[in-house]
């Protein structure tokens, strides 16, 4: 395992490994929309994406099952929607993969609380459980946006439909409540959902984040004591 850095450190932090790929898709999408073969190449990586929450999810207190059959529904929408342009399953594989991301998030956040430890891949995860929700909401935003054209507006060609990375970018800005720069809902429906990503940032990074902070703070007096 000494001989093979990448192996030890999947196995040892393995929630180091999701949010490393989840940063790295969030670079690389700008560069793949807008064409074909940067369509193929978006659900590949977001096959690839998937395939480590789900293993993810296996160490966590939440059922593989679960995440196993959601990943499973969406691989099957993207291929039909990439070899067959299949657009109209867009919703459908929009809706599957918001309930996949939270569901992956629960069960990081169940993994973080189960224990009075803060271990160094709880603090990974803890970093993997914030993406995981904002790629979450970034879904329901597209699903909502398909439902309901028009339901968010930019600067810049206000009226066209909004990219996965505009909003994506919306997402983090409200998760973080940083504020929404230059993508913003319009409509009713649209606004709450960004309420409630706002409400939900709020409460993971006062309760998640501070207890994991806490821990490492106690467990550091206990080591100087002793």
């Amino acid at each position: 395992m000494a001989h093979f850095p990448i192996l030890h450190l999947t196995t040892r932090h393995p929630s180091a490994i999701l949010l490393v790929v989840q940063l790295a898709g969030m670079l690389l999408y700008p560069f793949l929309e807008g064409t074909h073969a940067g369509l193929v190449a978006f659900n590949a990586f977001g096959v690839t994406v998937l395939t480590l929450t789900t293993l993810m999810v296996r160490r966590t207190p939440g059922l593989i099952w679960i995440s196993g059959s959601l990943a499973t529904a969406i691989i099957v929408l993207l291929m039909l929607q990439t070899f067959f342009s299949m657009n109209q399953l867009l919703p459908w594989s929009a809706g599957l993969e918001a309930i996949f991301y939270f569901y992956a998030a629960a069960s990081l956040i169940a993994y973080m609380m189960e224990d009075q430890r803060a271990t160094t891949d709880e603090l990974f995860a803890a970093g993997a459980t914030f993406t995981l929700l904002a790629w979450g909401f970034t879904h329901l935003f597209m699903l909502i946006q398909f439902l309901e054209p028009g339901t968010f507006a930019a600067a810049v060609n206000p009226q066209e439909m909004r990219t996965w990375t505009e909003l994506n970018y919306l997402s983090f800005a409200l998760l973080s409540s940083t504020g929404i720069g230059d993508v913003i809902p319009l409509t009713p429906h649209a606004r709450a959902v960004a309420s409630v990503e706002m409400f939900v940032g709020l409460l993971y990074l006062a309760g998640v984040v501070a207890r994991l902070i806490g821990l490492m703070q106690l467990h550091q007096d206990d080591a100087g004591k002793a």
